[in-house]
């Protein structure tokens, strides 16, 4: 893995894609994960204006402390990097106490509601500030399971590390000196207050599941499985199909044209 080659590669891109839009820079949440601390670092490699938001709702210390880290590594080492805390959790109470109780006792509706309620924050300054906003996702979330909230941390305006598999997110960071502690940390989406891990929401890790979808790519025959690699596949193929629609656009109806004769 040519790392630094790829990491140019990444902010030239990135550059191009700011230029010919017109907007003069980018906006990410900060969650305190490996994901958008690789992403905040290569846009503010760009070295055009790059804000940075922390956006607590009811957050896990250690996440939001993780997130503090970085927001502060970014900006000592980046003079183009500013950043700003939003906290989000009164804005959350009051769609709970908006919604209906059907609605607020399902907690997967809730923690989906916590990521469009981000989302909604970022393309608030966004727009404010001529800014694009720059996803987190990485190749195994955006691809391969869909692990990613439909209108919320999905709605991005462009994906810088959607082509990196999880281990190389963490092998660029390293080679970016992102901070250790973001780097040790196991992986979360912060959307849950009791800061339960990825892997124990999906039930497997980042490095199975990169093998399940490597996998598939090569056409590897389910008959040379083992148990432990069938039980992976079997998450890996039910998460893709019940996620695939966020993969794909919007279905649009298509009207037979003589209709409209």
């Amino acid at each position: 893995m040519r790392k630094q080659e790829i990491i140019k590669h990444i902010v030239n891109w990135l550059n191009t894609y700011a230029d010919n839009s017109r907007t003069e820079g980018f906006v990410i949440g900060i969650s305190g994960g490996i994901d958008s601390a690789l992403t905040s670092t290569l846009c503010a490699l760009t070295g055009k204006k790059t804000l940075v938001l922390n956006m607590p709702i009811r957050q896990h210390k250690a996440e939001f402390d993780r997130g503090s880290e970085h927001i502060e590594w970014l900006k000592k080492n980046f003079s183009n990097v500013s950043s700003a805390e939003v906290n989000l959790t009164s804005a959350f109470e009051s769609l709970e106490n908006t919604f209906e109780k059907t609605v607020t006792d399902d907690f997967l509706a809730m923690a989906n509601t916590r990521a469009r309620l981000r989302m909604t924050t970022l393309y608030a300054y966004a727009c404010r500030y001529k800014l694009l906003v720059a996803g987190t996702g990485n190749k195994i979330e955006d691809f391969g399971i869909g692990f990613f909230t439909k209108y919320g941390d999905g709605g991005v305006d462009l994906s810088p590390i959607a082509d990196l598999m999880k281990s190389q997110v963490y092998s660029l960071a390293a080679e970016l000196g992102v901070t250790p502690s973001i780097l040790n940390a196991r992986p979360t989406d912060g959307l849950f207050a009791d800061g339960r891990t990825d892997e124990e929401q999906i039930g497997a890790t980042y490095d199975d599941l990169e093998w399940a979808m490597t996998y598939l790519e090569q056409n590897g025959s389910p008959d040379e499985l083992n148990a432990h690699q069938k039980h992976v596949m079997e998450i890996y193929t039910t998460r893709h199909k019940a996620n695939k629609h966020k993969m794909e656009a919007i279905p649009v109806c298509l009207i037979p044209k003589d209709l409209f004769h």
